[in-house]
């Protein structure tokens, strides 16, 4: 787990150093209420974030001192990459595939028949410019 650290006195400990430069806290810290902000959140950052309330001389009670939060970034999916497989002929047999490099949750994909367009055939010209 990410375990960051806010004492009364004012000093803070981020554990995950690429996190520490876009952290940072809602209230001052010698405030009750220690809620934190991360900036330009990325996927990494996904994970269990530990929170632990001590005071001076006090002994750390999991059950009683530590809250634990589980962060899940979302991640949109990318443009999707689309191939076919196989000579599309009558009697053939093809493939058509689909996938994205990115996404989270996972990208669900739906696959739908488009109408045919419309296609004009003009006959060769006879003997005429």
């Amino acid at each position: 787990p990410v375990q960051i650290l806010a004492y009364l006195g004012g000093v803070v400990k981020v554990e995950e150093t690429d996190l520490k430069h876009r952290m940072g806290f809602l209230y001052p810290i010698h405030s009750h209420n220690i809620s934190m902000f991360i900036n330009a959140t990325r996927e990494q950052d996904s994970g269990q974030y530990m929170c632990s309330v001590n005071v001076v001389d006090d002994t750390i009670r999991l059950d009683k001192n530590v809250g634990i939060i589980n962060l899940t970034v979302l991640v949109p999916p990318a443009a999707p990459t689309c191939q076919l497989h196989g000579n599309a002929v009558v009697g053939a047999n093809v493939t058509l595939s689909c996938s994205s490099k990115k996404g989270k949750p996972s990208p669900m994909y739906q696959w739908q028949r488009e109408p045919p367009t419309l296609q004009v055939f003009f006959p060769p010209a006879q003997g005429k410019v």
